[in-house]
């Protein structure tokens, strides 16, 4: 039996996933991970274990059907090198048994998808299409953190009303269901956006530091929605070539390019907060001197 096979009869006899797991000997969220898609190679014993319980068709459940949880879950995604997500035709189980087809295909995922996602599975949904995000390096990680804390100690000092951010923070940028962005470092300073745990609309400013699989995504897509999406400032920081090129989309269409030698003043601040970026590439060196 399929996956596909098992999703159709568990939507069929109205199992809930808790009764699937009872039923079949297995923890809920094994079941839940396996019927949704999440996990890309099931054990043969457990598929073994989840076929009995829909070929055995018992009509004693334990405990009433709940109604809510017999949804298709978001669909599990292959993807590709350069951060664009591609729908996975088909998925073939260990030993070869079983395959099934996903339910939807880019461009058509919401918020509820994306919500539905393992929490250690870390995307970006944008225009109903969904990104991978992967785990960034030490080096990415470095200068997010102290860019942020740049920007944390200009507004401790000054008792400013804004708040930085660095990722994973959920950014529903144009408020619909169709775009969560999370990016590296964001200021945001209206807190009438902070709804349900996430940002809702766009910050004052975003930070996007680049990765060879993020950059064209990053340099395109990400920035034109930013900008239609009213951000004040973009940053993209590319740490191989050691640039930071700065876009105040209020004030002009044009970037400014520094370097890791420059102090970058922070647009929204009038040039009165700067990052040192010199200081920071002195405090990384030995980052890129183990790389």
């Amino acid at each position: 039996m399929t996956i596909e096979e098992m999703r159709e009869k568990k939507k069929e006899m109205g199992y809930s996933y808790e009764q699937i797991a009872e039923l079949a000997g297995l923890p809920v969220g094994t079941v839940q991970k396996v019927l949704g898609g999440f996990t890309k190679s099931p054990r043969y014993a457990t598929l073994q274990a989840l076929q009995k319980v829909f070929l055995n068709g018992k009509s004693e459940l334990p405990g009433p059907v709940d109604s809510q949880t017999a949804r298709y879950p978001c669909a599990q995604e292959r993807l590709m090198g350069d951060g664009i997500a591609e729908p996975l035709a088909e998925y073939v189980p260990e030993e070869g048994r079983g395959a099934f087809r996903l339910p939807k295909r880019q461009g058509d995922y919401t918020l509820e998808d994306y919500l539905s996602l393992p929490d250690d599975h870390r995307v970006e949904l944008i225009d109903g299409v969904i990104y991978d995000m992967a785990s960034p390096t030490l080096i990415h990680q470095a200068i997010g953190s102290r860019v942020w804390r740049g920007f944390t100690d200009y507004i401790g000092a000054h008792n400013g009303s804004c708040m930085a951010f660095t990722a994973p923070v959920d950014v529903q940028l144009d408020c619909d269901d169709k775009t969560i962005v999370q990016p590296d470092v964001l200021i945001v300073c209206d807190y009438t956006k902070f709804r349900e745990g996430r940002v809702y609309g766009a910050p004052e400013l975003v930070v996007e530091i680049l990765s060879p699989s993020t950059k064209r995504k990053d340099r395109t897509l990400k920035m034109t929605k930013y900008k239609r999406a009213e951000v004040r400032e973009y940053w993209m920081i590319d740490p191989d070539y050691k640039r930071i090129y700065v876009y105040e989309f209020e004030k002009s269409e044009a970037y400014k390019i520094y370097d890791f030698k420059d102090m970058v003043p922070v647009g929204i601040y009038g040039g009165d907060c700067v990052v040192d970026f010199a200081q920071i590439y002195e405090e990384i060196r030995i980052l890129y001197n183990m790389t």
